[in-house]
């Protein structure tokens, strides 16, 4: 099994930055791919930015290409989002997940989820 914890949500004023971690543990030899998606009130939990573990290919949502960037540090098990420039449209609850996919594209099957973390954008 895999844990993932992820934190890092927060208040913030639109135009602001926020920076999202998750830390896997487990068996985390298992995992290929990492990503993060969201899901807003009343809305149906989409898919934000992931990377491959080893080959370091990342994927963006087009919604935030340009302001969101994922970052890993493999040596922590850990994976990051940097949001900048935020709108009131990203606020939702944020969720990290994790695949053992190791096919070279965007996973379809995401095993292990994180918590989730708040980010709120205030207008």
């Amino acid at each position: 099994q895999v844990q993932l914890v992820d934190s890092g949500g927060g208040w913030v004023q639109t135009g602001g930055s926020l920076r999202l971690s998750c830390v896997a543990s487990g068996r985390t030899f298992s995992i290929y791919t990492m990503g993060w998606f969201r899901q807003a009130p009343g809305q149906e939990r989409e898919f934000v930015a992931a990377t491959n573990w080893g080959s370091g290919r990342t994927y963006y949502a087009d919604s935030v290409k340009g302001r969101f960037t994922i970052s890993r540090d493999n040596a922590k098990n850990t994976v990051y989002l940097q949001m900048n420039s935020l709108k009131p449209e990203d606020t939702a609850v944020y969720y990290c997940a994790a695949s053992p996919d190791s096919t070279p594209a965007l996973p379809r099957v995401w095993n292990y989820w994180g918590q989730g973390t708040q980010v709120t954008v205030s207008s």
